[in-house]
């Protein structure tokens, strides 16, 4: 069995999304995004790519980490996937048994994955037990902007595609572009999700403002939210239930949970009509699948969360496929990296993604890609954000009303 000779951390930068984002104006104001990656190689040259979430957020932190668990896993053999992943948790879970030391092992695990589906000649799912599914519904993640004419744009390539799903990002006090959204997408045939970006809101929005915002929306127009993604925050989790009690709306959420236990017990309390995991943020693609055995038990299903670059996409939606999943996230904001490093493009017809027919990930690194998007300092998804002015919600109304 071939060993393990090398592990290098990658970070690249490229530009992301569009002016008129709000997500760029008030996280990432230097209009780039950072990904970041682990190659490993095998002794007879084999390589596997993995990603880590938490390095769009504090790269350095993310190579740091690499560096500390490598001579942990250099020169032991590769194949034993499951092996190394425990070697790799043994380094880092007595100070970061959740949190961002998760991200790095699931980089190594995906990178592990990749390396041996390449070097059978297989796909990465028949790793995972073969796919159980040919298709993947795709949701076209976007919804950021601060104007309704970028808003529409992503409408009508969502129509082109054939996706009939979008969603928007929204607080609750934006009735207006909630309605706007719901009207002009409607008329394409396509129904709107909002994610309401409560995870790590401290303090977050209650139940009874959710309500409020919802209620008021239904109220004003015949069109209904198809979901609410992380409508509470991290200190409300418990009151999910009840939040699913008072509303005729799909309730999900869990793309920032770090270990596969915690998102199972999640489900096992039915928290949520879906979940959400991230291959990059969970601990890799086993424990994704942990969590879609785990949904499968309780009659719940996982929609993966895919927000980062190639090798988060494509490990999300291989681990879908394995497990029989229906929908994934597709995210619509440009990012140049991700179609440089797909070794095929996806193939999206009527909205179905068609399962990849390429061995391993189908994704690749290459000494040109490493130039052209070489990391920025500046190139950091900031938290706390700026004090960006946004748009009084009128904007929105007006716009809406005019159409009815």
């Amino acid at each position: 069995m071939p060993r393990i000779v090398n592990m290098r951390p990658v970070l690249l930068s490229a530009p992301y999304a569009h002016a008129d984002s709000l997500e760029v104006r008030k996280f990432l104001k230097a209009g780039h995004r950072t990904c970041g990656l682990i190659e490993i190689t095998l002794e007879d040259g084999t390589t596997g790519l993995g990603e880590g979430y938490v390095a769009t957020f504090a790269p350095r932190v993310f190579v740091e980490i690499v560096k500390l668990v490598d001579p942990y896993l250099v020169n032991k053999e590769a194949f034993d996937i499951g092996a190394r992943y425990r070697d790799a948790c043994s380094v880092v879970e007595y100070w970061s048994l959740q949190g961002a030391a998760r991200h790095v092992v699931g980089a190594f695990e995906i990178a592990l994955v990749d390396a041996k589906a390449k070097m059978l000649g297989v796909p990465a799912y028949s790793l995972l037990g073969g796919k159980r599914a040919e298709t993947l519904a795709l949701y076209g993640g976007g919804g950021d902007s601060l104007q309704p004419e970028a808003m529409q744009k992503e409408i009508a390539m969502l129509e082109s595609m054939g996706i009939d799903l979008f969603k928007i990002r929204v607080l609750n006090r934006d009735v207006g572009k909630t309605l706007w959204a719901l009207e002009h997408a409607a008329s394409a045939g396509i129904r709107v999700g909002v994610d309401m970006s409560q995870n790590l809101a401290t303090p977050a929005q209650t139940v009874n403002d959710v309500v409020r915002y919802v209620e008021t929306v239904h109220a004003k127009t015949s069109h209904r939210i198809e979901f609410l993604e992380e409508a509470l925050g991290p200190a409300d989790i418990e009151s999910y239930p009840l939040l699913r009690s008072k509303l005729n709306v799909k309730i999900c959420g869990g793309e920032i949970v770090t270990t596969a236990q915690e998102l199972c017990q999640r489900v096992a309390a039915k928290l949520y009509d879906f979940v959400q995991p991230d291959a990059t943020v969970i601990g890799g693609m086993g424990d994704l699948m942990e969590v879609i055995s785990a949904c499968r038990r309780h009659g719940s299903r996982a929609v993966v969360h895919c927000w980062g670059g190639a090798v988060c996409m494509m490990a999300n939606y291989h681990a879908a496929l394995a497990g029989g999943e229906q929908l994934a996230e597709w995210p619509m904001p440009s990012f140049p990296l991700r179609e440089a490093m797909m070794v095929e493009p996806l193939r999206i017809q009527n909205g179905q993604m068609q399962a990849p027919s390429t061995a391993d990930l189908g994704v690749k690194l290459a000494p040109e890609i490493e130039k052209e998007y070489a990391f920025r300092e500046d190139a950091v998804y900031a938290c706390i954000g700026t004090s960006e002015e946004v748009p009084p919600d009128s904007v929105w109304e007006m716009e809406a009303y005019e159409t009815l």
